[in-house]
């Protein structure tokens, strides 16, 4: 495969899911899967008294629910497209099939109902070639010293597992228990648990937080460091250089955004 075509099966993968989010609309709590047309919001807040003695069925009310909602679904999308992307290009760049990279485990939820958690990519230092091996086995050497130093050096880890995300704002306290639960059941299986953000957009203390519970975070950042910086890490490590992949593509990615962006903006 050429580069060119490489670049756009990636690119492909990576906006498929987020041109869904062109078709948008806002459910009114309604409950209607598809959401509610412009017409069908001007009845139903046209018929209701109340708004519409407030001017509240005016089409620019529809477009600013149109537009907070589907970006929203923009940002979630892009979390989707992240997970593709990141798992298409480990498994071409190390050779990997996909039972390979499968991992996941069972949970007890609430309700005593079991929950089956599916990670996005799993790299077992079996599955590597020798020259590979070597520099992921050099990579975790130094990635277990940043998490927690000392506690995490007596424990044998053949192999990582990733989740991916392409920001993490928010630090709610029922996500961060389930990430945690992640990362005790990766250390059970012999893994080094990472998360890998896309997006520079994580809270510092959260950050800290799970280095210190014997996590590893990588976040797009502009660093050299491959045990702190998404980039670094892909470019180092996997041997794909993910950043050059966004500066050869972005103007063909940002056309598509601006493009969904507009329509979420009109009623």
């Amino acid at each position: 495969m050429t580069r060119h075509d490489q670049d756009e099966h990636f690119r492909e993968l990576f906006l498929a899911p987020i041109r869904k989010c062109a078709e948008y609309q806002p459910v009114f709590g309604q409950g209607k899967r598809d959401g509610l047309s412009l017409a069908e919001f001007q009845t139903l807040y046209g018929g209701d008294l109340f708004y519409a003695w407030l001017g509240l069925d005016n089409p620019a009310v529809y477009a600013a629910h149109k537009a907070a909602g589907g970006l929203t679904s923009v940002y979630r999308q892009l979390g989707i497209a992240s997970e593709r992307l990141f798992r298409a290009i480990i498994a071409e760049s190390l050779n990997l099939s996909e039972t390979q990279m499968d991992w996941s485990y069972e949970y007890v939820q609430s309700g005593n109902q079991k929950g089956i958690h599916t990670l996005d990519a799993c790299i077992r230092l079996t599955d590597l070639d020798s020259g590979t091996r070597k520099r992921f086995v050099q990579w975790l050497a130094k990635a277990k010293l940043l998490v927690a130093g000392n506690v995490t050096q007596g424990i044998h880890v053949d192999g990582i597992v990733f989740e991916v995300r392409q920001g993490y704002k928010s630090a709610d306290s029922k996500r961060q228990n389930a990430d945690l639960r992640f990362g005790i059941r990766a250390y059970q299986a012999n893994l080094l648990p990472v998360f890998v953000i896309m997006s520079s957009q994580m809270s510092e203390p959260v950050i800290r937080r799970y280095r210190s519970d014997g996590m590893l975070v990588l976040t797009g950042v502009h660093h050299v460091d491959p045990t702190i910086s998404t980039f670094a890490f892909f470019d180092q490590v996997v041997g794909y250089n993910l950043a050059e992949f966004f500066i050869r593509n972005r103007f063909l990615i940002q056309g598509e955004i601006k493009k969904i962006v507009e329509k979420l903006l009109s009623p």
